[in-house]
């Protein structure tokens, strides 16, 4: 029998497509509110929340996905085929629009050798792919330690190969030189000029993220409480954040280079996000404001490549030299909400609209799993 879904859950899930959406489409023309754009290189912001958040959502959602008398066969290929269109729709996004204009006017192909080949969906699929299969085959115990070792080994490799006295460092730190060595940096992060946010190496900790998502996913279901499953929650999720916090201490909380505190930190905040989250929906039987995020969490991926395709689409169109995108944002908001409060409204404009396609899908009971 196929267990009771937590509304919480798919609210969850939701809630975090929405912010990432804001966070990634502030409005041009105005520097957006610190806590809207990622740390620097050290520290820790909303924004920083948001991504880490997701996997965590990837692996709540693979809790309730994982089937009894499914063929060992059935599930690797089920997991393999999931984990490369998931990749390869991060690449193609990248590659996007796949064509530029010469100066002589004519079209030409964008070239393969210097497209992205790391990014925030091939993240998604690595762990995804890395995290099914670890939570197929080992036991709660067990992949419990596999945290532990990722998260430590993490920070041994970070620490023993990064150039000496810059291992935390953007471009001397073991995930950048290793990425370089394996990728080429002509393949990574543009702005990164030798790094990559979502690097090959830094890929390992962030593993950990949805095999969280993924034990809390279980505690969740077996545990019939709620009450005792809210308090549980928050007391995990408090000693988790406290035990980040202080891991900082010697290991700074850095979301660009995903360090183990880094891990921690998102990990607790998700706990105590889920306790809230149970209490108002599930205990309290809340409803107001749920099915606005539930539309994002039918179709959270579909949702975010739309997104970033179309106003990838919008900036290619130009305004008196300005991508549409930027134009709308300096012309429009800026003009009527100057400053950060008017990026921050273009920003929540553009997320209503792609709410706008969720919505239409729901109304057409339209899911598409990828």
């Amino acid at each position: 029998m196929k267990p009771a879904r937590f509304k919480s859950l798919d609210v969850f899930r939701g809630l975090t497509v929405c912010v990432m959406i804001i966070v990634n489409t502030a409005g041009a023309g105005a520097e957006p509110f610190a806590t809207l754009q990622h740390a620097k290189w050290f520290g820790f912001t909303l924004a920083d929340a948001v991504f880490p958040s997701f996997l965590f959502a990837v692996g709540n959602a693979m809790s309730f996905a994982m089937k009894p008398g499914v063929s060992n066969r059935d599930y690797l290929l089920k997991v393999l085929k999931r984990t490369v269109l998931i990749f390869l729709l991060g690449y193609l996004m990248y590659w996007y629009p796949f064509v530029h204009q010469q100066v002589d006017g004519s079209w030409a192909l964008n070239p393969i050798g210097e497209t992205r080949i790391m990014g925030v969906l091939q993240r998604i699929a690595l762990c995804f792919g890395i995290a099914a299969v670890a939570c197929r085959y080992l036991p709660v115990k067990y992949l419990i330690v596999l945290c532990v070792i990722l998260l430590v080994g993490y920070w041994s490799i970070l620490m023993t190969f990064g150039l000496p006295g810059q291992q935390l460092t953007p471009l001397g730190n073991a995930g950048a030189l290793f990425d370089q060595a394996v990728i080429g940096i002509q393949h990574m992060y543009k702005k990164g000029h030798g790094y990559d946010p979502e690097g090959l190496l830094s890929t390992l900790p962030a593993i950990v993220n949805v095999i969280a998502g993924y034990l809390a996913g279980l505690y969740i279901m077996r545990t019939g409480d709620k009450p005792k499953l809210v308090r549980n929650l928050l007391i995990g999720g408090t000693l988790i954040v406290v035990a980040g916090l202080l891991w900082s201490l010697g290991f700074p909380l850095a979301k660009r280079l995903w360090t183990s505190p880094f891990v921690l930190l998102t990990v607790g905040i998700d706990l105590l996000i889920l306790g809230a989250l149970i209490t108002y929906v599930e205990i309290a039987g809340q409803t107001r404001g749920t099915t606005f995020f539930e539309i994002f969490g039918k179709n959270p991926l579909v949702i975010y490549l739309f997104s970033e395709l179309l106003v990838t689409t919008m900036q290619l169109v130009k305004v008196n030299g300005e991508g549409l995108y930027d134009w709308i944002g300096i012309h429009l908001f800026q003009a009527v909400l100057p400053g950060a409060i008017g990026s921050l409204v273009c920003a929540i404009a553009y997320m209503l609209v792609c709410w706008l396609l969720g919505f239409a899908m729901d109304k057409k009971n339209i899911i598409i799993k990828l």
